[in-house]
């Protein structure tokens, strides 16, 4: 028990130096609520456009739709992945991109064309046997509100609707499309005090 306790308490330090220290902006000062909320998260669920997007829709002569994708964002959920957690994207559109991205990417869960977004995302956090209080969401426009007031951690980015930030605990420093996702995984991580581990598991897989 003592030595549980006391990994709890090096964690809660861990978290607690993120919140303090880190870029980003919390609604508010930083709280044992927001700490012990951050320590619980294994499960990060995340809109597509205007969020791994900056929200632009384009078509070609042809008629085919384009999208543009972050890199960082990429690797920040690779290596979310890689610390054992799971990720997924729930979108109100649905776009053959999406379905390539996420299968680049390995993502756990994807759910596409479906607007009303909430009861999709109780879907899966209860087919894993989690509680929304271990659920992450980051959106960005009104369509993701429902969802960010039923969990455990709600996000968005930068250039997010402003009923979504009044909606949000957290808001990423980034814009939609430009790492925010990255931003916000690689906050969680670091609260958790997993970042170093994870990042130094990833590097081994470089040497290769």
């Amino acid at each position: 028990m003592l030595h549980r306790r006391c990994v709890y308490e090096q964690q809660t330090k861990d978290a607690a130096d993120s919140l303090c220290h880190g870029r980003h902006h919390l609604s508010g000062s930083v709280t044992d609520r927001d700490i012990a909320d951050l320590l619980a998260i294994t499960l990060v669920l995340s809109d597509v456009d205007g969020v791994l997007t900056d929200g632009g829709i384009g078509y070609s002569d042809a008629g085919q739709e384009f999208k543009q994708f972050h890199v960082r964002d990429g690797l920040g959920i690779k290596l979310w992945r890689m610390a054992g957690r799971q990720f997924g994207l729930l979108t109100a559109r649905s776009s053959p991109l999406v379905d390539r991205r996420a299968k680049e990417l390995g993502v756990d869960f994807l759910v596409q064309g479906q607007e009303s977004k909430l009861k999709q995302a109780r879907q899966i956090w209860k087919g894993l046997g989690l509680d929304s209080s271990q659920v992450c969401y980051i959106g960005d426009d009104l369509t993701d509100i429902p969802v960010l007031q039923s969990v455990g951690w709600s996000a968005t980015v930068a250039d997010g609707a402003a009923e979504v930030k009044a909606a949000s605990r957290f808001v990423t420093t980034a814009p939609g499309g430009r790492g925010a996702v990255r931003e916000l995984l690689e906050f969680i991580l670091r609260a958790q005090g997993r970042w170093d581990a994870t990042v130094g598991t990833y590097l081994k897989t470089l040497e290769s």
